[in-house]
């Protein structure tokens, strides 16, 4: 009887965290939501007023909006408790590496010398891409071995 009683504790303890799990990644898939809403906000407001620097900034918010999405949708396949998938963080990686790019590009562009330290960041952005789109096609590979 005792042990019979320390299970149901067990299971209604289990069922209990598993429900506040599922209310944080709601919370989280919303906050995702609203962040992506306030970077497409200034995107939009990067296109009201055209220039040079304001084009980068859209640039830049629109791949930060990606990157959210991507997340978003990470969460959302965990809501509808579907399989988790590799291929949507290497995509991530992949369009920050991009990003970083951009940025460094914008930064420099005005610039007469650019830094010994800025070229070894964009190599290493480079390598870092070259990785990780050898890392997705491995996945997307080996996704279609298990099925």
């Amino acid at each position: 009887m005792e042990e019979e009683k320390k299970e149901d504790f067990i299971e209604i303890f289990r069922k209990g965290l598993i429900k506040i799990d599922l209310i944080f990644h709601v919370v989280a898939a919303l906050l995702l939501l609203f962040a992506c809403s306030v970077v497409l906000y200034y995107a939009l407001l990067n296109i009201l007023h055209p220039s040079r620097d304001s084009m980068i900034h859209l640039v830049n918010d629109v791949l930060l909006a990606l990157i959210i999405l991507e997340l978003l949708w990470t969460v959302i396949r965990f809501l509808k408790k579907q399989k988790f998938l590799l291929a949507p963080f290497l995509a991530i990686g992949i369009i920050v590496a991009v990003r970083k790019i951009l940025i460094i590009e914008a930064q420099t562009f005005q610039m007469e010398h650019m830094s010994v330290e800025r070229l070894y960041e964009l190599g290493l952005m480079g390598i870092l891409i070259i990785i990780l789109m050898v890392s997705y096609y491995l996945s997307v590979k080996a996704q279609k071995l298990e099925q």
